[in-house]
C-alpha cells in the first residue's frame, strides 16, 4: 500500500497507509467512538471541514451498500482507522469501504495507532491537520497545516445545503425496527406539514417524520421566515449541520421571526441555532461529543438516554435567558443537551434521535413535536 501522513498544527506527524483517493486534504482532526455505522457516518454533512479517526480498530468488515446513505455524498475530508478490513462480509454489501471512499475523492489512511492520535486529541484539543499521500515531508506537512484554516467562523452550512426546495416521502427502512407509540393519521394529504430546513440534514430525520405520516417539504438553510411560513407548516424543523453556529446570522435571523408563530423542534446544530434566537451563547468543546453511545440525562422524567452525537460546539447554560430552561444534560461532562422556550412552543436537543446509526432511546421526541403540532 502506498504511504500516507497525517501532520497535525502541534507538529505532531502520524505515518500509515493509504486507501481510498490519493491527494492531500487539511481538516479539523477529531475522533468518533462508534463500533459500527461508519457508512452513516462518511455521509452525514456535519462532518464538512473535518478529518474522522475511528476508535474501533477495524473498519470496513461489512463493506458498504445504497441503503445506509445520510446524504447525497460524502461531505468529510479524510477518513482515518486502525485497520482496515480487507474482506467484507454481508449479504447488504454492494462495494467494499475503500473502493466506496476512491470513487467519491476522499484520502483514507489506516496502519496508525488510533489509540494514541485520539489521546492527544483528548489531550491537546481537536485541531488542524493534513492528511497526505502526494507530500510526505514532515515539516512541510505542518507548516501546511498551521497555514490551514479552522473551523470557528466560517459558514459550511452553505456548502452542504440543498440548491433548491423538494418533498420528502420516504419512510423509516424496515431494517430500523423502531414501534411508534403513538397513532399515526392517515395519509390522506390532511396530516401535519413539516417544513424541515436543512443545514446538513441527515435523511433518516425525515424518514422519521415521514414514518410518522407527515407531509415533509425541506428547504434549503438559507430559506426566510417568510417562506417557510409562505409553505404553510403545522411545524418546522432545524435540521443538524457542519461546523460553527455564529456566523450563520440568516438562519439566526429566520428562526427568530418563527419562534412563536410554528411549533419548532432542533436537532444538534439545529438546537444551537434556537439557542443563539432565544438569546444563549456559543463556545467550542476542546474534542467535541462523536459517537453513537453518550449518555444524556432527561431532566424531566429522570431516566438516562444513550444517545449518538456528532457536535464540536455548545450552548452556554450561563447565558441562559429566562424563557428558556435545560431539559436534557450530557453525563460525560455536564454540557447542555437538551433546551425548551417556556413561552413558545421550541424545543431542541444537542444529539441525534433518528439514531442511524446508534440507539432508539430517543425516538420519543419526534411524537413529542408531532403532538405540538396537534395543539398549534
Amino acid at each position: 500500500m502506498p504511504a500516507a501522513k497525517l501532520a497535525l498544527e502541534d507538529g505532531t506527524v502520524f505515518t500509515g497507509e493509504n486507501f481510498g483517493a490519493v491527494g492531500e486534504i487539511s481538516g479539523e482532526v477529531v475522533f468518533n467512538t462508534s463500533m459500527t455505522g461508519y457508512q452513516e457516518i462518511l455521509t452525514d454533512p456535519s462532518y464538512r471541514g473535518q478529518i474522522i479517526t475511528m476508535t474501533y480498530p477495524l473498519i470496513g468488515n461489512y463493506g458498504v451498500n445504497p441503503e445506509d446513505v445520510e446524504s447525497s455524498g460524502l461531505k468529510l475530508s479524510g477518513f482515518i482507522v486502525r485497520e482496515l478490513s480487507r474482506r467484507r462480509s454481508n449479504f447488504r454489501s454492494s462495494a467494499a469501504l475503500e473502493d466506496y471512499l476512491a470513487e467519491a475523492g476522499v484520502i483514507g489512511m489506516s496502519g496508525i495507532d488510533t489509540r494514541a492520535l485520539v489521546k492527544h486529541i483528548r489531550t491537546a484539543g481537536a485541531m488542524t491537520g493534513v492528511l497526505s499521500t502526494t507530500d510526505l515531508d514532515d515539516a512541510s506537512l505542518v507548516a501546511k497545516a498551521k497555514a490551514s484554516p479552522g473551523l470557528v467562523g466560517r459558514d459550511l452550512v452553505s456548502e452542504v445545503i440543498p440548491e433548491k426546495s423538494y418533498n420528502w416521502d420516504e419512510k423509516l427502512s424496515p431494517w430500523s425496527n423502531v414501534a411508534t407509540t403513538i397513532e399515526k393519521p392517515p395519509a390522506s394529504g390532511t396530516q401535519p406539514h413539516v417544513v424541515a430546513i436543512d443545514y446538513g440534514m441527515k435523511w433518516n430525520i425525515p424518514r422519521h417524520l415521514a414514518d410518522l405520516n407527515c407531509r415533509v417539504t425541506v428547504v434549503p438553510g438559507t430559506a426566510t421566515s417568510a417562506e417557510v411560513l409562505a409553505l404553510e407548516p403545522d411545524g418546522v424543523f432545524l435540521s443538524n449541520g457542519p461546523g460553527d453556529p455564529r456566523p450563520l446570522d440568516y438562519a439566526i435571523r429566520t428562526i427568530q421571526e418563527l419562534l412563536g408563530k410554528k411549533p419548532i423542534f432542533g436537532i444538534c446544530l439545529g438546537q444551537q441555532l434556537l439557542g443563539l434566537a432565544s438569546g444563549m451563547e456559543i463556545y467550542k468543546l476542546k474534542f467535541g461529543h462523536r459517537g453513537a453511545n453518550q449518555p444524556v440525562m432527561n431532566k424531566q422524567s429522570g431516566c438516562v438516554e444513550i444517545t449518538s452525537q456528532n457536535h464540536g460546539f455548545a450552548l452556554d447554560a450561563k447565558t441562559m435567558p429566562d424563557d428558556v430552561e435545560v431539559t436534557h444534560v450530557n453525563l460525560n461532562d455536564d454540557t447542555v443537551s437538551g433546551i425548551r422556550h417556556k413561552t413558545h412552543a421550541a424545543f431542541g436537543v444537542q444529539y441525534h434521535p433518528e439514531a442511524s446509526a446508534g440507539p432508539h432511546d430517543s425516538r420519543y421526541l419526534f411524537e413529542q413535536f408531532y403532538q405540538s403540532m396537534l395543539v398549534g
